[in-house]
């Protein structure tokens, strides 16, 4: 199979339709009951990344109708502060969702404050409550980036039913959660990582990839199954998926580029739960 014959997997479309779907929601919100939804971001320390992820996130609240709340805390902070904040955020009626950027640093039981926010504003999907709904296929706010995931296979119409689905990966808010929604939609799932024995073997009967290692390049073209669908979840410097992009596409049917793939779906499904907690908090659900 020949690169003409594969098909890129437009993330930046898809979270465009999500974005206006969501800001028309926002809009009725405030229309029928006067409150704009807010998001609150939780931003500790400086590093760079972060707060450029804090800020696109901000800009894109701002096109959506959703209020944006900052909190900004040094990089001292303490965990029994950090859950402080996010205590007080969860108990304030003003703010529906609640968005804490990490890393947070290593002096912080990270776990901890992720528990801090309250269920029903767990809009990025990082508490054990969101974790177990996606296992158990209750309602509840998906993590972002296999939401995202899920969005982009249901818009190219991939039929899950009985397909093999490998994942590579394991981490509690991308890999192990994408696993699990991919097995409520009837997918045989097989979890694999950078310490998997074989791995090539298993990636090779992959009908579905996703490719959430963290390391740049690690799965090579000459392991898709041609005709596999491959989502490349991974974001490395220099633009850099953790599939080999050019190799991978003259065997794949379809594949997410990096950029432009699974990375504006993360923010865009963000946004929709946020507008989806105020709806339900304000009881129009």
């Amino acid at each position: 199979m020949s690169t003409s014959t594969v098909s890129l997997m437009d993330g930046t479309a898809l979270a465009r339709r999500t974005a206006e779907e969501t800001a028309a929601r926002a809009a009725e919100i405030t229309r029928r009951t006067g409150v704009t939804p807010c998001l609150a971001t939780v931003l500790v320390g400086e590093d760079p990344a972060s707060v450029t992820y804090v800020k696109m996130k901000r800009n894109r609240c701002a096109k959506a109708g959703i209020r944006s709340r900052h909190v900004e805390l040094p990089a001292a902070t303490t965990t029994e502060e950090l859950v402080a904040a996010i205590t007080a955020l969860s108990a304030d009626p003003e703010v529906h969702g609640i968005l804490l950027q990490h890393p947070v640093g290593p002096h912080i039981d990270e776990r901890a404050a992720f528990e801090a926010i309250v269920p029903e504003k767990d809009v990025d999907g990082v508490t054990m409550a969101s974790f177990a709904a996606m296992g158990f296929g209750l309602p509840g706010f998906v993590s972002c980036t296999p939401g995202g995931i899920m969005r982009l296979l249901d818009a190219y119409e991939v039929g899950l039913s009985g397909k093999r689905a490998v994942v590579v990966g394991r981490s509690a808010i991308l890999g192990k959660p994408a696993g699990l929604l991919l097995l409520g939609r009837d997918a045989t799932v097989t979890y694999c990582h950078s310490r998997t024995t074989e791995l090539s073997s298993i990636v090779r009967e992959a009908d579905i990839l996703v490719a959430a290692v963290g390391k740049p390049a690690f799965i090579k073209g000459e392991d898709i199954k041609p005709g596999a669908v491959v989502i490349d979840a991974g974001y490395n410097p220099g633009n850099i998926g953790d599939v080999d992009f050019a190799s991978a596409a003259e065997r794949a049917s379809l594949i997410t580029p990096v950029p432009g793939g699974v990375g504006p779906v993360t923010i865009a499904v963000l946004l929709a739960q946020t507008v989806e907690a105020a709806e339900r908090q304000l009881g129009l659900q």
